[in-house]
């Protein structure tokens, strides 16, 4: 029961990297105006849909979990801090949903680094590598 439960928790976690990454290439040109408005290069969008997608994919195998799960956590509070704090003169209701969404970016953080820490559970790539090398 445990193993299924971790799988179903990368499952959740690795689908808001895939489905934004996913986001992110069918709107390509405003993602990238989006990030130029918060002063990030939209030059660094490819880069930032690679780590979506493969990391994504990568949690959702349980392939590479320690890495995977520890960049996409770091890039979860990047993107807290780059892109989500209520700016001076932002309206009640865009500060406090600028605020919902830097608390996901924390949360989404701290269950990431959980992973990393106690690994992605017996349905993976990770542990069928493992049980290989035996």
């Amino acid at each position: 029961m445990k193993d299924f439960a971790v799988l179903l928790g990368r499952i959740g976690l690795a689908l808001v990297f895939l489905w934004s990454g996913w986001g992110k290439l069918q709107g390509y040109d405003a993602t990238a105006a989006y990030m130029a408005s918060a002063g990030v290069p939209g030059a660094l969008l490819p880069l930032v849909i690679f780590v979506e997608i493969a990391g994504g994919l990568a949690v959702l195998t349980g392939a590479l979990t320690f890495w995977a799960g520890t960049g996409l956590a770091l890039f979860s509070l990047a993107s807290a801090f780059l892109f989500h704090r209520a700016a001076p003169g932002m309206d009640a209701m865009a500060a406090m949903n600028q605020q919902i969404h830097f608390m996901k970016n924390v949360a989404m953080a701290g269950g990431l680094l959980v992973l990393a820490a106690h690994g992605p559970g017996g349905h993976s790539i990770d542990a069928w590598l493992k049980k290989r090398r035996k």
